[in-house]
């Protein structure tokens, strides 16, 4: 038997014309029934009435047409496993990651996993700025891990069922300046009539809904004077004068340090978050389920 055999058969049963199948195969009329008459001798049954015009498939033939594409079906379909899992493929994970933890956290954890499961070949999924639609990469199967800020009061509306999550560290959020000429905030954020200027996160990002629900309706007055879904974005609008953004402090140790930024509060407007990584449980890639065993779960 011989894969070309089941193509040649399915190419005839498809247009019942020895000429038109020949053609589509890509060989000569008397090579493509000559291969037709190798699989009628292996089945051991004529499949094809070559006394009739145009021709038609006999019973045994008709009957022979879904094992054919079974058969072929199966075997494509093994094939494409098997080169997942021990190609190229069997290698390659694909994450979604929040965009401030694609430059702050992904390298460093990509370098721990190499060390403990690798080697892996990481490809990253940009962050959409929505947090539905970063679910939806996990949930559609379009990566095959969520990297992602959580907080009790932003619910991930993931089924537990189906998925389960890591905790992998935590990280601060805090409200921050440009310096005025003494080397103080700028802008603060204290009581008082007079609006502050707030750089915003974009209501359907992580920290949009964040800060809604966590110091929202705490917030003196204020007004928006820009409004974004990436951290690194509202960290450079802080940076140039515009007003107050609550940033990750991973994204701007080196500003903190040589005071290009300075607190524009105390620490009691800070937010701490965790950094989780989730996954869907049925994806059983091997190469998923190493790295998952090789993440160690830190303490709240």
């Amino acid at each position: 038997m011989e894969i070309k055999w089941l193509e040649d058969f399915l190419a005839l049963a498809s247009t019942l014309n020895f000429s038109k199948a020949a053609d589509e195969r890509n060989v000569t009329q008397s090579a493509f029934s000559r291969r037709i008459k190798q699989l009628e001798a292996w089945v051991g049954a004529s499949l094809v009435d070559r006394a009739t015009y145009p021709s038609r498939l006999t019973e045994a033939g008709q009957k022979f047409v879904p094992v054919a594409q079974d058969t072929l079906q199966h075997l494509y379909q093994s094939r494409r496993n098997l080169q997942k899992e021990e190609g190229s493929d069997a290698k390659t994970i694909k994450v979604t990651a929040l965009h401030t933890l694609s430059f702050t956290f992904f390298p460093a954890w990509m370098n721990r996993i190499n060390k403990k499961a690798g080697p892996v070949f990481s490809r990253l999924r940009p962050d959409s700025g929505s947090m539905e639609e970063n679910l939806n990469s996990l949930v559609d199967g379009s990566c095959d891990f969520l990297l992602t800020y959580a907080h009790t009061q932003v619910p991930l509306l993931l089924d537990p069922q189906a998925f389960e999550h890591r905790s992998l560290g935590h990280e601060k959020i805090i409200p921050v300046s440009a310096p005025n000429e003494t080397g103080s905030a700028a802008h603060l954020l204290e009581g008082g009539s007079r609006p502050f200027p707030h750089i915003s996160y974009e209501k359907s990002s992580f920290f949009g809904q964040l800060l809604g629900e966590l110091v929202g309706a705490d917030l003196p007055p204020f007004q928006r004077v820009h409004e974004g879904s990436m951290s690194v974005g509202l960290k450079a609008m802080a940076q140039a004068g515009w007003g107050i953004a609550w940033v990750p402090e991973s994204l701007m140790m080196a500003e903190l340090a040589s005071g290009a930024l300075v607190r524009a509060a105390d620490p009691r407007w800070d937010i701490s978050v965790e950094i989780r990584v989730y996954r869907a449980k049925d994806n059983r890639r091997p190469v998923v389920g190493r790295i998952w065993q090789s993440q160690e779960t830190v303490a709240a």
